[in-house]
């Protein structure tokens, strides 16, 4: 049995909250750097030169690189031989964003309630995704997610009579719908799979796969290569103004599911992809 304080798991956090927000990750650093180059349009390479400017500056001031520093959702990893000293895992982990949020001078985003829209003045509650694992490790990955592109996603629960064509169609649509709105060059999460919660999940989780990789299965990898190129293709381009880079990634994640249903989600990412990982 290993024994893990809590204070240390609010003091990776909090570094976790404040790391993801000031310095975007290298895949989508080298994923904008190499669009620069790729763009057609005139418009569109002005935009993502700006757009890399914009990282830059934030990496070395160490401040937001959007003013929307996201709803902090995390995916974490307990391994069974973890024991946590203290509090408990999720009001050590919402403690560290409570103190990432306010030390890092984050935009606290989060109200208590949908309808009575009051803040909760320090980002929290995270949403948190627990998986148990076998071993003494816990791993903690962050990805805060702004809501000008979490708007922009889409569920939909398919026969499996609409096949691959269907899921293509659904991915598109969704994409073109969303138009500017995600502030493109955007990611796009697919899970396909599960049932109706797990989907979104499942999605979601595929935004913290980095965007140069591929799925482990050949057949799932040549499809995020083909979308990637039919989204391009749809000519909505950075920030919406054109041009042949509406997205820098397609990853998909997949899982079994009933045998009457076939669950699609399509997770809108902009292009501050943000996820940070630590192991302790």
């Amino acid at each position: 049995m290993r024994i893990i304080q809590s204070k240390l798991i609010t003091e990776e956090v909090k570094r976790l909250c404040m790391e993801a927000n000031f310095n975007l990750p290298c895949d989508i650093r080298r994923a904008i750097d190499e669009a620069v180059h790729k763009e057609t349009s005139p418009t569109g390479r002005d935009i993502l030169g700006k757009l890399r400017d914009n990282y830059r500056i934030a990496e070395q001031k160490q401040v937001a690189i959007c003013q929307d520093t996201g709803m902090a959702v995390f995916f974490v990893e307990i391994g069974n031989e973890v024991h946590i000293d203290g509090d408990t895992l999720t009001d050590a982990i919402n403690q560290g964003v409570r103190l990432g949020y306010e030390e890092g001078y984050l935009r606290k985003s989060i109200v208590k309630d949908p309808l009575n829209r009051v803040n909760t003045g320090d980002n929290t509650p995270a949403v948190i995704h627990y998986d148990f694992t076998y071993g003494d490790k816990l791993k903690i990955t962050i990805a805060p997610k702004g809501f000008g592109s979490e708007n922009m996603s889409a569920v939909r629960m398919f026969s499996p009579s609409a096949g691959i064509d269907g899921i293509k169609e659904f991915v598109l649509e969704t994409v073109d719908k969303a138009g500017s709105n995600p502030c493109p060059p955007i990611v796009v999460g697919v899970g396909i799979g599960g049932n109706f919660e797990s989907v979104a999940c499942l999605a979601k989780k595929a935004l913290t796969r980095d965007v140069d990789s591929h799925h482990e299965d050949e057949y799932y990898a040549k499809l995020e290569d083909e979308l990637l190129c039919s989204i391009n293709k749809l000519g909505i381009g950075p920030q919406g103004f054109g041009g042949n880079t509406t997205a820098l990634g397609v990853n998909i994640e997949t899982a079994p599911t009933h045998i009457a249903g076939m669950p699609c989600a399509v997770n809108i990412s902009c292009h501050v992809t943000r996820h940070k990982t630590t192991v302790i």
